[in-house]
């Protein structure tokens, strides 16, 4: 192997990206026969960058530190290793794998399983959100590969009788940025005390922050990086524009936007719960298959929301920041970034959920006046100017009144659920924020969405 040699003598200079001279399969990488098959039966023919450069140095026991950005193949990356190893020493709880976000670790969850599904490995999830008695009982079965976030892992080591990491092999940090700016500091601190020095350290990162080299010298040994993109960009098949519009005029061209665009599915990017809420239930009002996902929801009814949003029972998902990372839903085709990210590597996150593994998409920036900015350093960051995306100003103003009247009704039915959440904080039957009217649906003009139960 003589690319890997190569890597070691640089052991800590950012690699370019591979120039592949011929097609790598996974079996030229050295992973074993059964994994080879499991990732034809998944339809990953060939491997990514971040696979060619990482899973040969992993196989020979090397720590890593993977660079690469979203929409990669970071997950195949450390898994295959792992199972590989797995397959050679099988053990119980042997590989953790930390995320910052819930839904990225069922996710990571469901490749594992399907990786892995022809030699039986066991998979346990442990996040918050969810009753944490039937996670102490998945976690008494031992399984092979406990992906957790941070804070819930903490507290499944401190109350959770018979639970240890203390022969763990493998721990991979997954979003390891993001785990870090979610100030999982203190927690991750307590997790390298309680697992086994001698272990191998995956860090996977799309960006290089001081917090992650901090982290990296704390919590690995000699390691190779691997880097795939040396600076931040965007996939090139991804069409990118952006829309200079007055603040009060966004709900107006949104809907614009979405009817322009009509048959595509979307994924509207808000910067808080509340206005991903009030944009949900104000294309719900106008008859838009619109679905919320936000931090104040209840973790059921989270994935509930990305479920149907992956079968394609949805065509727009409204999200804040929780949906930026990592999600693989390979049928995002447009971007709308409602409200602008305030950190410009955030863009690179949210657009990267469409234009995924070759295929095309596009992504809509909204600028108002105050945002001008934020706008110039996303551009002087990815090292494009983007073009306008092409409007009829005065289609769009047609729809002023229509909007104007959903608007009302999205406020009407936000303060109602908010008085109703109040009065029965208890009642888990309490009208799900994911779903159905509140009553005053159906009365606003053209919107023929019927009123649905809420599953």
């Amino acid at each position: 192997m003589a690319a890997s040699e190569d890597h070691d003598s640089s052991s800590e200079a950012p690699q370019p990206a591979v120039e592949e001279e011929e097609t790598k399969t996974f079996k030229d990488l050295g992973v074993t026969d059964v994994l080879c098959e499991a990732c034809d039966q998944l339809g990953w023919a060939k491997p990514t960058k971040i696979q060619i450069e990482a899973i040969p140095l992993a196989l020979q026991g090397r720590d890593i530190i993977g660079l690469a950005e979203t929409g990669s193949g970071k997950t195949g990356a450390f898994a295959l290793p792992i199972l590989n190893a797995l397959l050679e020493t099988p053990q119980r709880l042997f590989a953790l794998v930390l995320t910052p976000t819930r839904e990225l670790a069922f996710q990571i969850s469901e490749q594992f399983e399907a990786l892995g599904s022809s030699i039986g490995v066991q998979s346990a999830v442990i996040v918050g959100g969810i009753d944490s008695m039937s996670q102490s009982l998945a976690l008494a079965k031992k399984p092979h590969i406990v992906i957790a976030t941070p804070g819930r892992l903490i507290d499944h080591l401190e109350n959770t009788k018979g639970f240890n990491l203390r022969a763990l092999k493998y721990l991979v940090m997954d979003e390891a940025d993001r785990i870090l700016n979610m100030d999982f500091e203190t927690e991750v601190d307590k997790i390298l005390k309680v697992i086994p020095r001698d272990r191998k350290t995956f860090l996977f990162s799309a960006t290089m922050t001081k917090k992650v080299q901090k982290l990296q010298r704390a919590a690995l040994k000699n390691p190779v990086k691997c880097a795939v993109s040396s600076k931040y960009q965007t996939v090139e098949k991804l069409q990118q524009y952006y829309l200079f519009i007055p603040s009060k005029f966004k709900d107006t061209y949104l809907v614009y936007i979405l009817n322009e665009l009509a048959g595509n599915s979307f994924m509207i990017f808000c910067s808080t719960c509340n206005n991903t809420q009030r944009t949900a239930l104000l294309l719900r009002n106008l008859g838009f298959t619109a679905i919320p996902l936000h931090g104040q929801m209840s973790q059921s009814k989270r994935l509930g929301s990305l479920n149907k949003f992956k079968a394609k029972a949805r065509s727009i998902l409204l999200a804040t920041d929780v949906a930026s990372r990592g999600l693989d839903i390979p049928h995002v085709d447009v971007v709308v970034n409602f409200d602008i990210p305030t950190h410009s590597k955030d863009y690179i996150h949210r657009v990267g959920r469409t234009a995924r593994a070759g295929r095309s998409g596009k992504a809509i920036t909204f600028v108002t006046q105050y945002d001008v900015e934020l706008f110039q350093r996303i551009e002087h960051l990815i090292g494009k100017k983007l073009p306008v995306f092409p409007t009829q100003d005065d289609e769009v103003m047609m729809l002023t009144e229509r909007v104007t009247e959903a608007q009302r009704f999205a406020r009407m039915e936000l303060r109602e659920h908010g008085e109703k959440k109040k009065r029965k904080r208890e009642d888990a039957g309490d009208n799900d924020d994911t779903e159905g009217a509140i009553g005053v649906r159906n009365k606003v003009a053209g919107g023929k969405m019927k009123k649905r139960k809420g599953r």
